[in-house]
């Protein structure tokens, strides 16, 4: 007989800084729904920002696990399929026991990692892939700065834009563990970003770069990319200023700024909902190729709601290096 209830972690609604372990219904598939057995879950910026809204909500935006029931509209994925994704932010998250997704937005499980290392991918894959190709379209070839090169979607835009399209890559970072992690994802220059980007940029012989990624401070970077970004050149950035950006900076360049939000498309319907299916797929076979590798840098064992909160406190305090994840 199926399971009629799942154990869940809320975020206390008596102390939005806590988790608490709850059993709750299990959810039933709508027509596009995929009902995922999770295996594995991932930490990201995100769900440290929205807890304290989200009392007694379920977190969690990466997971990967097994289809265990379907909606009746489901066509890419059969009961047993191992898958890994993102989600949806307007709906209940991943750190459940089983978890609802639409399979328009979930990709097919590595073949070659194990639900740990798949769980540490999806959000940041489909951030960098979309930043990359979607709002800066770099070109085979080109040059490209990415800040804050050491977190989860920096390490991953890296390793996309030197490994498959073979840019010059410069990342940022700011201590040795970080500069190291920057190298080893790719980078073909690693200059720190708390210093005078354009100054560390010159002395490569870099008066401009084609393409920035800005994957931290966009407040605190804004002069420095205008000054950076070649003519005709874009820049993304996947952090929320906290004042007006002086755009004016760009128009003699004609240069395009834009916005990173992987969420957009679940949140809107969009008609390109699907894309982030195809995304996760072709993410998928490089990783078995060997093109990109995993970002886990911290197994965090069995998700219990003391080593949540901890894991929160980590990855908010914006030194976290690569991915962490849980087994569930």
């Amino acid at each position: 007989m199926a399971p009629t209830t799942q154990r869940a972690l809320i975020v206390s609604p008596s102390d939005t800084n806590r988790f608490e372990s709850v059993e709750r219904e299990v959810p039933t598939p709508g027509p596009y729904d995929l009902l995922v057995e999770v295996k594995a879950v991932s930490v990201n910026p995100v769900d440290t920002k929205v807890r304290a809204k989200r009392p007694g909500r379920v977190l969690g935006w990466d997971a990967s696990g097994v289809v265990v029931a379907r909606g009746p509209e489901v066509k890419r994925f059969r009961v047993g399929d191992e898958v890994f994704y993102a989600g949806d932010i307007t709906r209940e998250g991943t750190n459940a026991s089983l978890h609802l997704v639409d399979e328009r937005i979930a990709g097919h499980k590595p073949r070659k990692l194990d639900h740990l290392h798949a769980a540490s991918i999806p959000l940041t894959a489909l951030t960098a892939w979309e930043g990359l190709y979607e709002q800066l379209d770099v070109k085979e070839g080109g040059t490209l700065l990415v800040i804050g090169a050491a977190g989860g979607v920096g390490s991953l835009a890296v390793q996309m834009a030197k490994r498959v399209s073979k840019m010059t890559v410069i990342g940022t970072a700011s201590r040795d563990n970080t500069r190291e992690w920057v190298e080893k994802m790719g980078a073909d220059h690693v200059v720190n970003h708390r210093e005078n980007l354009p100054a560390q940029l010159a002395a490569l012989g870099l008066k401009n770069v084609d393409s920035i990624f800005c994957c931290v401070g966009t407040d605190a970077h804004f002069e420095a990319m205008a000054e950076l970004i070649a003519p005709h050149g874009r820049i993304v950035s996947i952090v929320e200023p906290e004042q007006p950006l002086p755009m004016g900076k760009l128009f003699s360049k004609r240069a395009r700024f834009s916005w990173e939000f992987m969420f957009s498309k679940s949140m809107y319907k969009t008609p390109d909902l699907s894309s982030q299916q195809t995304i996760l797929d072709r993410v998928a076979d490089l990783l078995d190729e060997g093109v990109l590798t995993s970002t886990l840098t911290v197994d965090a064992g069995a998700l219990e709601p003391n080593a949540l909160a901890e894991a929160h406190r980590t990855v908010a305090s914006g030194r976290m290096v690569g991915k962490l994840a849980f087994r569930l």
